[in-house]
C-alpha cells in the first residue's frame, strides 16, 4: 500500500512559480512511476508530466513544455513539478499519481495505468 501527500499550491500571479511536491509513503520498496494530472471544474483529468523510476524518461503534456519541469529523489520518495511562467489556464487542482510493481523504465500518460493517487493541491493563478 502506498500513501501520497501533494504540497506547494497557491494563488499566484501569470508569470510566477511554484514547486509542487508529492511525497510516498508506505510500501515504496519496489520500482514505481509517477505523473502528475489536472482536473479544473466540469473538464476531464487531463495529463501533465510523468517520469520513470529511474528518472531517464520524462513525458510532458505540449501546453507545458518549456515551462514544467518533472523530478524526482527516490531517497526521499518525493516527486516534484516545478511550474514556471503560470498561466490562468494552468489553473486546476494538481495530483499526482503512482504506479508501483513496474519495471524502472515503465512510464505512462494515461490516468488508468496509475493505481494510488493524492487527495491534490490547488494552483490557482491570476491574470
Amino acid at each position: 500500500q502506498v500513501q501520497l501527500v501533494e504540497s506547494g499550491g497557491g494563488l499566484v500571479q501569470a508569470g510566477g512559480s511554484l514547486r509542487l511536491s508529492c511525497a510516498a509513503s508506505g510500501r515504496t520498496s519496489s520500482s514505481y512511476a509517477m505523473g502528475w494530472f489536472q482536473q479544473s471544474p466540469g473538464k476531464e483529468r487531463e495529463f501533465v508530466a510523468a517520469i520513470t523510476w529511474s528518472g531517464a524518461t520524462k513525458y510532458y503534456e505540449d501546453s507545458v513544455k518549456g515551462r514544467f519541469t518533472i523530478s524526482r529523489e527516490n531517497a526521499k520518495n518525493t516527486v516534484y513539478l516545478q511550474m514556471t511562467s503560470l498561466k490562468p489556464e494552468d489553473t486546476a487542482v494538481y495530483s499526482c499519481a503512482a504506479a508501483p510493481g513496474r519495471l524502472r523504465e515503465w512510464v505512462s500518460k494515461v490516468a488508468h495505468e496509475y493505481e494510488y493517487w493524492g487527495q491534490g493541491t490547488q494552483v490557482t493563478v491570476s491574470s
